[in-house]
C-alpha cells in the first residue's frame, strides 16, 4: 500500500539535509589511502558448462588492501575493446554463481559483477570476500558495524571497494576504459551512486530501487530492513543518534548524486517498504547530471522486476556501438494508463 507521499510531491521531493562540510575531503581521503597500495589485478579464467561466453575469477585489492572478488564475464573470445558493466549487489548478496547474471554478457557488455564484503549469506547469491576489519558492538547485519564514527563505518569500506572495482574494469584487457557504466539495485544502486558521485568518466549509470539514500529520512518512515536495524541499534545506544546521523551523512546517495554527472537512469516502486519512494526520489532529484526515472505505482522493492533490466539494457545499448548514452530528464509513471 502506499505509506508515503503522493506522487505529485513525490516529483518536486528534496531532501533537506546538506552533505557535511568535509564531504568531498573525506572521500578524497578514504580513496588516496587506497591507492597508495597496488590495484593488485589477478584474472584467471574458470571452466563452467557456459558455451557462449568466457568466465573469470577476478581479484583486486579494496579498501586497506583487502582483496575483493568479482566475476568477469564476457562474450565467447571477444578480445575487445568492449564496454564494461561493473554491478553492485544488493544487501545481503554477494557475487554468485559462475552461472548467474549471465544477461550483460550475453548482451555483448563485458560483465564485472563485484562481491559486497562480508556479505553473501543472508540474500540469494553466494559471496567470496570476507571483511577483516572488526567493529564496536552492532546489531545483526551490516548497517550499524563501526557507526559511530566515519572513519571506522562498514559502508566507507565497501563504498572504496566499488571505486576499486571500477579502476578494475578499467584496468582489464578486454576493456574499452571511456565505456565503463555502473548498475545495481538496491544496496547495489546505492553504491552505484557511489561510484558516480566519486569516479570521474563514468559512461553511465543505473540504480534501480536505490537503499543508502536519504538515511536520516528512512530510518523514521519505515520499519523494515535493512534500515531498521539502525533505529534497533539507537534504541540501545539511546545518547548516540548524533555521532550515528553525522557517519551516515558520509554515505548518503543524496550527496553522492549531488556530486555525479554522467547519464543516469533510475527506478523507483511506489509500494515500496524497503526504499520509501521519497528517498528515491531524493537521490534522483538531486543528481547533478542528466537523468531518466521510472516509475512503478503498483510494485515494492521489486521496481519493475525484468522490465528495469530491460530498461537497463536499452539505456546503456548506445556503448555497443561506440556510442553515447543519453538521458532527457523523463519520468515515466507506468500507471497503465497511456500504455506505457
Amino acid at each position: 500500500m502506499y505509506v508515503d507521499l503522493p506522487l505529485d510531491r513525490l516529483l518536486e521531493y528534496r531532501a533537506d539535509t546538506a552533505a557535511p562540510a568535509d564531504f568531498a575531503e573525506f572521500w578524497e581521503e578514504s580513496l588516496a589511502e587506497a591507492r597508495t597500495r597496488p590495484l593488485g589485478l589477478r584474472v584467471t579464467a574458470v571452466d563452467t558448462p557456459v558455451r557462449t561466453l568466457d568466465i573469470h575469477d577476478v581479484v583486486f585489492n579494496g579498501y586497506g588492501g583487502h582483496p575483493v572478488r568479482a566475476w568477469l564475464r564476457t562474450p565467447k573470445g571477444a578480445a575487445g575493446p568492449l564496454p564494461v558493466v561493473v554491478e553492485f549487489p544488493g544487501y545481503g548478496n554477494g557475487r554468485g554463481d559462475v552461472l548467474e547474471s549471465l544477461e550483460w554478457a550475453s548482451a555483448g557488455f563485458a560483465h564485472l559483477s563485484m562481491d559486497a564484503r562480508g556479505q553473501g549469506a543472508a540474500g540469494s547469491r553466494a559471496g567470496a570476500t570476507p571483511d577483516p576489519v572488526g567493529s564496536d558492538p552492532a546489531f545483526p547485519g551490516y548497517m550499524t558495524r563501526g557507526i559511530e564514527d566515519p572513519a571506522t563505518y562498514y559502508y566507507r569500506r565497501v563504498v572504496v571497494d566499488a571505486v576499486r572495482a571500477v579502476e578494475a574494469a578499467r584496468a582489464l584487457g578486454v576493456a574499452d576504459p571511456a565505456r565503463v557504466a555502473v548498475f545495481g539495485g538496491s544496496q547495489g544502486g546505492g553504491l552505484a551512486l557511489a561510484a558516480a558521485g566519486l569516479v570521474d568518466g563514468l559512461a553511465a549509470v543505473v540504480s534501480c530501487v536505490p537503499f543508502l539514500c536519504h538515511i536520516d529520512r528512512a530510518i523514521t518512515v519505515t520499519d523494515s530492513h535493512p534500515y531498521a536495524e539502525i533505529p534497533r541499534y539507537l534504541a540501545v545506544h539511546r545518547t548516540r543518534a548524533g555521532a550515528v546521523l553525522r557517519t551516515l551523512s558520509y554515505v548518503d546517495g543524496v550527496h553522492f548524486a549531488a556530486r555525479a554527472h554522467a547519464p543516469a537512469l533510475f527506478t523507483v516502486g511506489l509500494m515500496d517498504p524497503v526504499c520509501p519512494p521519497s528517498t528515491v526520489f531524493a537521490a534522483h532529484n538531486a543528481y547533478a547530471g542528466p537523468k531518466d526515472m521510472l516509475v512503478w505505482p503498483y510494485n515494492g522493492h521489486e521496481g519493475g522486476g525484468v522490465e528495469d533490466l530491460r530498461a537497463a539494457l536499452a539505456f546503456l545499448a548506445p556503448l555497443l556501438d561506440g556510442k553515447p548514452v543519453t538521458a532527457r530528464g523523463t519520468v515515466t509513471v507506468h500507471d497503465g494508463t497511456s500504455g506505457a
